[in-house]
Order: C-alpha cells, then sequence, then structure tokens
C-alpha cells in the first residue's frame, strides 16, 4: 500500500496504519517542521519525506492508494479570528484537494476543526463527501471535536471506551513549587503566582502561567470542591468594568479540553489548590499516541506536535474499514 500523507506532522497516518497490522510499501510524507519530521524519522526511518506540499511534483510518485490529513485549521477555528480562506493557513485545503484530483488514491481522509456552516458546506462540495462528526472523547480523556471527511465506506461513531482524567495521569498535582525571590519580586503588586506556602494566588494570567508553567506544580486559586484531580483552563473573559481577566474554568465531565499548542488551556487541579500542567506523556495518551513517541524532542516541540496532531484511535477507526489487499 502506498500513502500520502499531507500535513504529515509527527505521522500520526503511519502509527495508525501499523495499529491496524496494516502493510505500508511506503508513506510519502509532506512536512516542513524540521521538529514533526525528527520525530517521525526516529519512529518510522522508512517514511519517505517529500517536502512541502506547495512545491511537491505530484508526477514524481507512484500509484496512491490513500491520501490523507489535516490541512491548517486556524482560520476555521472558532477560536481564531475566523479568517476562513482568506487565511494563508486555510488555502492550503485546496493542495489537497488538487492532490486527490491528480492522484486519484482509492482513498481519502481529510481532518478539520468544528467550523461555521458555510466553510464546513465549501469543502464538503469540494470533497463530494459529507463529513462524519466525531469526538476524540469517545476513545480518549480529551474533548477534542473534529470533522472527517472520507470515501472510507461503513463509517460510525467509535464505542465509547469511558476513559476519564484519572486514567492518563502521570501523578497527581501535590505540593507547589517554591518560586524564587527574584520571581516574587517582580511580581510585586500584582494578583499571580506566589512562593509562599500560607498565600493563595488569586488569579493567574496567560502569561505567567505560559511562563512559568513549565517548572512544575503550582499553589493558584481558592481551594474548592472534591478532592479529585479535574481539567480547567484559563480564559480571557470581561470584567464589569469592561476590562479583562483570566478565569478559570473548570470542567464537569472528567476530561480535558482539547489539547492545543497553547498550554493555558489544559491545566490540572486537585482540591482546586494545586496545580500542574499537562506532561507530555499526558498528552500522548490523550492523543492515544505510544508513550514517548514524541521525547526525541525538546517538551515544547512535543507540546506544539501533540496539540497539532490526531487522535489516533480515531483515525484507526476510519481506517478499518478500508479494503485492504494483499498485493498491497
Amino acid at each position: 500500500m502506498n500513502v500520502l500523507s499531507l500535513f504529515d506532522g509527527m505521522s500520526c497516518g503511519m502509527i495508525a496504519l501499523d495499529r491496524l497490522g496494516i502493510k505500508v510499501d511506503n508513506y510519502y510524507a509532506s512536512e516542513i517542521d524540521k521538529y514533526a519530521m525528527q520525530v517521525s524519522q526516529a519512529n518510522y526511518p522508512d517514511i519517505i519525506h517529500v517536502g512541502d506540499i506547495t512545491k511537491l511534483d505530484l508526477s514524481t510518485l507512484p500509484k496512491i492508494d490513500l491520501v490523507m490529513g489535516g490541512s491548517p485549521c486556524q482560520g476555521f477555528s472558532f477560536s481564531g479570528k475566523g479568517l476562513a480562506f482568506d487565511d494563508p493557513r486555510s488555502v492550503l485545503f485546496f493542495e489537497f484537494h488538487k492532490a486527490i484530483s491528480y492522484l486519484q488514491p482509492k482513498y481519502f481522509l481529510l481532518e478539520n476543526v468544528k467550523m461555521k456552516k458555510e466553510y464546513l458546506d465549501i469543502i464538503s462540495e469540494y470533497m463530494g463527501v459529507a463529513p462524519i462528526f466525531i469526538n476524540s472523547s469517545l476513545v480518549s480523556a480529551q474533548s477534542r471535536q473534529r470533522y472527517y471527511w472520507t470515501n472510507i465506506p461503513n463509517l460510525s461513531q467509535p464505542k465509547d471506551k469511558n476513559i476519564v482524567l484519572k486514567d492518563i495521569l502521570e501523578y497527581e498535582p501535590s505540593n507547589f513549587t517554591i518560586m524564587s525571590d527574584k520571581f516574587s519580586n517582580r511580581q510585586a503588586g500584582r494578583k499571580c503566582l506566589v512562593d509562599m506556602s500560607k498565600e493563595k494566588a488569586a488569579s493567574l494570567s496567560a502569561m505567567e502561567y505560559v511562563k512559568n508553567g513549565r517548572q512544575g506544580d503550582y499553589l493558584a486559586c481558592d481551594a474548592s470542591g472534591k478532592p479529585k484531580v479535574v481539567c480547567g483552563a484559563y480564559r480571557g473573559r470581561y470584567n464589569e468594568d469592561g476590562s479583562i481577566s483570566q478565569r478559570l474554568e473548570l470542567r464537569k465531565d472528567d476530561k480535558t479540553n482539547t489539547i492545543t499548542t497553547v498550554q493555558k488551556d489544559n491545566v490540572l487541579t486537585k482540591d482546586q489548590a494545586y496545580w500542574r500542567k499537562l506532561t507530555p506523556i499526558e498528552c500522548e495518551r490523550l492523543q492515544t499516541v505510544p508513550d514517548n513517541y514524541t521525547n526525541h524532542v525538546s517538551n515544547t516541540q512535543r507540546y506544539k506536535m501533540l496539540g497539532n496532531g490526531w487522535t489516533i484511535e480515531v483515525i484507526a477507526h476510519i481506517l478499518k474499514n478500508m479494503e485492504v489487499k494483499n498485493e498491497w
């Protein structure tokens, strides 16, 4: 079987095919992020990287049986600026469409975020199929809502595996990290993290979390609620006076928010008193990626590629319905 993976990232498609036991003769990966490529090559040395999709000569490829990819989603996402096809990253979708039009693979699979109906309809018209909408929460402890356009038959929702947050934790949030005097002095007069055990921060700004969240566990907002680990996110919300503050919003369903490249989107708490961010391995588990698959690069890059990646079990659930011939 010959596969072309566009916007390949860390080769989530290859992980899914491998998990299904599908023999891949050639896996062509179009990717430009050197760190994602480094992780792919470390795990699958036979992957053939073909570079930037906008510069790829499709005529140089052999017969391709499967084209798959998740084109950049920032322009379509509700959390973005809503530029849609005016975002230069979003128009890369047309590179995907050009590839399947030219190569005429037996199967294709396109993934993208939840978006406005008008954009959804445009993509569906080009793809010639309506998408299936799947939340990764069925196979993971992560809420991740995505559309999948494919001509693979017999699509269905995955069976709910009832995986919850506690199932993917490396360890529970516990003692906070003592911050340095230098850090404390910089925060004089500000409501933020402190390094004194008898004080609790009234709020935590996005910048402070991202800047200092790499150091471990933290003592944060007022303690209340049940003694279990829950996930929350810091969101900018308007105050009555029109100003904006970062406010903690906790989930109540024993799931995490969607993994993104922004660490404040997922923070863990126990008793709403002890805090830490997700570890790279926990993010791998949320994406149903093998533990330490991404440990060939820095944690910063691990978080980034996992946030941009696919939930493997969802992809495997879709791909399993392909008719795979022995000669592939």
